[in-house]
């Protein structure tokens, strides 16, 4: 069994970032989606095997304080550079699930220096003409379930099971979630401004995915200059937990090519 370390990196101006650390080896710098950390921490522990895994929780989730100012997807995109620069990181594999891809896709826009590649797991972040995402703030526990997942069946939980301080951490994170996209899950220019992330990138999507359909998987592999696409079948919006052997095998292959760029 994995033991991850936590660590909390100060930013000044209240700015703390909880990460979850693992293993040695490369660096991959894994960001969660609106699932929170948990949803990712099954794929971190089985990378940090052969290599050094950082898993941080975005501010805000999973009751981690969040000062007023830091408020945007832009505002975690630049914290997380600023980590991989204080920990004089390079060559970083950054994998991002959701609103955890478009973190990491802004990244790329924005600073490459320390970047090896980039996987996108059913990335937020694009607008696709036709193909809204899905209003998550708007619906049912199980409506979200049968948006998110092949089968959702395996992934019900008895509401009876559901603690009070569970069912106000999940209300948060959504909140988080949408305070974060400014309420949209899309920036309008990130398609335009992908052409600039030379890096070479995989993109991953659920076939079965509804909340964030696999047009913005074409859409985000075509922007990419470097890009591969790999639609995932028996699996939704988190492919990590439906297809784990699956998406470990795709991200570890990938790691292997891009272990010296």
């Amino acid at each position: 069994m994995t033991t991850f370390q936590t660590r909390r990196e100060s930013f000044g101006d209240g700015l703390v970032v909880r990460v979850d650390e693992a293993g040695s080896g490369r660096p991959i710098l894994i960001l969660h989606g609106g699932a929170g950390a948990q949803s990712v921490k099954g794929l971190a522990a089985a990378l940090s095997h052969s290599a050094h895994v950082l898993l941080p929780t975005h501010p805000g989730f999973e009751g981690e304080p969040r000062p007023d100012w830091f408020d945007r997807i832009d505002d975690l995109a630049l914290a997380y550079l600023d980590l991989l620069e204080r920990l004089d990181l390079h060559n970083v594999l950054v994998i991002g699930s959701s609103v955890g891809g478009w973190i990491a896709s802004q990244m790329a826009v924005y600073d490459t220096s320390r970047l090896g590649g980039l996987v996108l797991l059913n990335a937020a972040g694009v607008e696709v003409e036709g193909h809204p995402v899905a209003d998550v703030s708007a619906i049912t526990p199980n409506e979200l379930l049968a948006l998110s997942f092949h089968n959702p069946a395996a992934f019900r939980v008895d509401p009876a099971t559901v603690t009070p301080e569970q069912a106000a951490i999940r209300a948060n994170n959504i909140k988080t979630l949408y305070l974060y996209s400014q309420g949209s899950m899309a920036d309008p220019r990130l398609l335009r401004r992908l052409r600039r992330v030379r890096i070479p990138a995989l993109v991953l999507w659920g076939e079965s995915d509804r909340v964030i359909d696999p047009a913005h998987g074409s859409a985000y592999a075509q922007a990419l200059p470097n890009a591969r696409y790999e639609l995932i079948s028996e699996a939704g919006h988190l492919p990590q937990l439906e297809q784990p052997r699956q998406v470990l095998n795709l991200v570890l292959q990938f790691a292997n090519t891009t272990a010296h760029v």
